[in-house]
């Protein structure tokens, strides 16, 4: 395997570890060293750790990296999320997320407009940036479009970033002009 494979495996591979340790702690609160690791072992199985003797030893040193990085804390013998550590969840879970394409359009568009205060001005461009990489496109700075139904991903988005009522989901039959976004979208 070529040095630039190996690398980029060791790097996937410390990232679901990662994740698996926050989606542990996430899912079960706040737990020890002893509930982590089989946890964490039973999550993540696959993630090509050598030898079984040093699973423990590789999930105990990704968790103590991630305290030193400030995202887990260990308190009164129990591993927790710290707020920067949550909002990295968030981030890998709507990264993961998504969104289902039917066969065919049922001919209408989802609009997302939204109008987040300035001083959210941080949560504007998260927003802005998690539409994107689900694949809408911009009209305008703040109004967004997707041909086929999203309304889960725009629920949960609304409810990890805690703007219900700053976003608005809408269904519309048609749209001036909308030849370049069906191109865009390739359902001309």
């Amino acid at each position: 395997m070529a040095k630039l494979e190996k690398q980029n495996k060791k790097v996937i591979r410390k990232t679901k570890l990662q994740e698996a340790i926050f989606t542990a702690i996430a899912s079960g609160g706040r737990m020890g060293s002893t509930e982590l690791i089989p946890i964490v072992l039973n999550y993540f199985f696959e993630l090509d750790i050598p030898s079984s003797s040093r699973r423990k030893e590789i999930i105990m040193s990704a968790a103590n990296r991630l305290k030193k990085r400030g995202l887990l804390k260990f308190q009164d013998g129990h591993h927790s999320l710290t707020e920067p550590g949550e909002k990295l969840l968030k981030h890998w879970r709507m990264a993961n997320y998504k969104i289902p394409r039917p066969k065919r359009w049922d001919g209408k568009w989802r609009v997302i407009i939204f109008d987040i205060p300035e001083k959210n001005r941080m949560v504007r461009t998260e927003v802005r940036q998690i539409l994107s990489e689900a694949g809408f496109q911009r009209l305008q700075d703040s109004v967004w479009v997707f041909p086929y139904d999203c309304e889960d991903f725009i629920g949960l988005m609304k409810m990890d970033l805690e703007i219900g009522k700053n976003l608005l989901y809408m269904i519309v039959d048609q749209i001036e002009n909308d030849r370049h976004l069906r191109m865009d979208f390739d359902i001309v």
